[in-house]
This record gives C-alpha cells, sequence and structure tokens, in this order.
C-alpha cells in the first residue's frame, strides 16, 4: 500500500517538467512505472531519450540507492541492474524532491516473458540471473527484494535485467527491503541477514512462482509446503531438487547453484538410447539372408553365362554348317563346269 509520502509524489502529471537544482538537466514526464517503498518511478524524456526517473523525499535513500548503480557499474561483466544517469534535487513549491535518473529498460517481465515465450525459457534467464548475481555477490552486495516484476527481459537476444535497486544491500547487515512471498523469514526457513544465500531462495521461490503466476499464501509454511506446492506441478518436477537445496540454504554461492541447474538439464535432456539388442538381433537375422540372396544371386549369374555360352556354340555351329554347305556347292558348279 502506498504511504501518504509517496502519494504527494503520485499525482505528477504528463508532461510536467522536473528540473535539477544543480545539473540544470529537465526531464520531461511521460508515465508512471510504479513505485516501492521508498519513491516512485516516472519515464521521463532527456534531449530525445527516454529515462527511469526515481523521485523520492527521502535523501538517504536515492544516495544509498545512487551508490549501489555506481558499484553495478565497476562488476565487470555484470549488466544486471541499469546504469546511471544523473542524480539531483528537484525544487517544488511543496519543497525539495532528491531523484536520479537511469537507464530506461525496456521490456516484459520475468514471468509475461515465460507466459509469451514457453518455460524452457526458465533455466536460460535462471542461469543468466545466476551469473549475474555471482558477480554482485563477489563485489560484497546482496540484491535483497529479488522478484519477477523487478527483472525485465531485453532483446534480442534476449538479456534479464533489474529495474529496481531498492533492496540491494551490503553483505553482513540486514535486508532493506523484500516481498513476503520471496523472503525466506517469512516462510521461517532462515534469517533477513545479507548474504548469498538470501538471494538464492528467492531465485527458488522465482522458479516455483512460473507455475503459480498469483503466487499462493502461506499456511503451515515451512518447507513442507513449499515442497507439497512443487510437487502438485509437474514441470516443476525437473527443478524439485536444485529447489529445495536453495529453500534449504545449501548452496554457498550462486555458481553452486547454477552448475546443479546445469546438471539437472542434463539429466533430464537425456537422448533416448539406441535399442541395441534389438540391433544387434536384427542384424544377426539378416545376415544369412543376405547370404542367401547374394548365393542366390551368385547361381543366376552362373545360370545366365553358361546359357550366353550355349547360345554361342550353338551359333557358331549353324554358321560352320552354313559355310560348308556354301563352299560344297560352289565346289560343285565349278566341276559341273569343267565337264
Amino acid at each position: 500500500m502506498m504511504n501518504n509520502t509517496l502519494k504527494n509524489l503520485s499525482n505528477i502529471t504528463p508532461g510536467t517538467i522536473v528540473e535539477g537544482k544543480w545539473h540544470k538537466n529537465r526531464y520531461v514526464i511521460v508515465k508512471e512505472l510504479g513505485y516501492g517503498a521508498n519513491g516512485i518511478v516516472y519515464l521521463a524524456q532527456h534531449l530525445n531519450q527516454y529515462v527511469a526517473l526515481k523521485l523520492s523525499h527521502n535523501g538517504m535513500s536515492i544516495t544509498s540507492e545512487v551508490n549501489v548503480l555506481k558499484s553495478f557499474a565497476k562488476v565487470q561483466g555484470s549488466t544486471l541492474g541499469p546504469s546511471l544517469v544523473d542524480v539531483d534535487d528537484w525544487m517544488r513549491p511543496s519543497g525539495k524532491v532528491s531523484f536520479y535518473t537511469m537507464e530506461y529498460i525496456k521490456g516484459p517481465d520475468f514471468l509475461t516473458f515465460i507466459q509469451q515465450k514457453g518455460s524452457v525459457w526458465i533455466e536460460v534467464l535462471v542461469l543468466q540471473l545466476l551469473s549475474d548475481l555471482h558477480l554482485l555477490h563477489i563485489n560484497g552486495w546482496i540484491f535483497g527484494d529479488l522478484k519477477p516484476e523487478n527483472l525485465i527481459v531485453t532483446g534480442p537476444p534476449s538479456k534479464i535485467r533489474c529495474i529496481d535497486v531498492g533492496g540491494t544491500t551490503i553483505q553482513g547487515r540486514a535486508i532493506k527491503e523484500f516481498t513476503e512471498f520471496y523472503d525466506r523469514g517469512y516462510w521461517g526457513l532462515g534469517s533477513r541477514k545479507a548474504d548469498p544465500t538470501y538471494d538464492l531462495f528467492a531465485v527458488a521461490m522465482i522458479i516455483i512462482n512460473t507455475s503459480y503466476p498469483k503466487r499462493f499464501q502461506k499456511n503451515s509454511g515451512g518447507l513442507n509446503q513449499l515442497q507439497m506446492m512443487i510437487r502438485q506441478k509437474p514441470e516443476l518436477h525437473k527443478f524439485e531438487q536444485v529447489i529445495i537445496s536453495a529453500l534449504q540454504g545449501k548452496y554457498q554461492t550462486a555458481n553452486e547453484m547454477r552448475e546443479a541447474l546445469i546438471n539437472t538439464d542434463k539429466t533430464h535432456t537425456r537422448p533416448s538410447a539406441p535399442k541395441t539388442s534389438n540391433t544387434k538381433s536384427q542384424q544377426q537375422h539378416s545376415k544369412p539372408v543376405m547370404q542367401q540372396q547374394t548365393r542366390q544371386a551368385q547361381t543366376r549369374a552362373a545360370q545366365s553365362r553358361q546359357t550366353i555360352v550355349k547360345k554361342k556354340k550353338k551359333r557358331y555351329a549353324l554358321e560352320t554348317m552354313l559355310i560348308v554347305t556354301t563352299l560344297s556347292f560352289l565346289y560343285f558348279l565349278y566341276i559341273y563346269g569343267q565337264l
């Protein structure tokens, strides 16, 4: 539910110009994109380009998120979060409003993309997410409020990105922001201390969420309820062991979970093995048949050759008889002429 402070920022109409006090950059509000615990994000236009602009009365929260985005920029090879564009203050008649602008990441959210493209994309996107989380973790950060709504799929090529870093927390501290369904503390399966296993729990819940788009309420809670929900969906059976291990905090790094997911995929995509015994028996059965056919062919060939030879001999005999008869007749005519 939106608090009163955020409501004061939610009535900004399209076309409103937000001008920075210090840098003098001007941003034209296009529409609201969403809101979090500490601010509202708008789509805005600046110099013919779109940016995401976050407004907040909490200057410390803005500073913290800006520091996170700056840290993201230093993580080589990671494109999980948006790039920072500008940081400033907007002076309104009602008072100062802190804001920052960042790269506008366009595309469907995680669940919408899966519904459009099919469940085969779950593994592809989760493997990407785990790679980026690993880089984030080794640089000392925990994402915290990890959920499908915060994950946008851009492309082509399809790439998972995050649009909200408000819950990102330095490792070892208490998680700043969370959403109950993806929070291990809510399910009674761990603390809200910022460590890699907290994010990996959320990843497991995101996989479950793909089969329960509207989520579900906690009843008994704990591992038993979650395992029961997994087993009710055949499409989740493939991932069950990986999900359960992540829910129990058995993976200490995102790379461990990633490797387990890859190995699970290999196990469930084995090509059907050829039926060796049947093939062998077929070969054994066909061998005498082939030998018999070969012998028959050889016999027919021999008979054919014999027939040809006989015909040739008969022809030669007739030719010889004709020649002898002709010569005898000519000799007779010669003798008769001499008389």
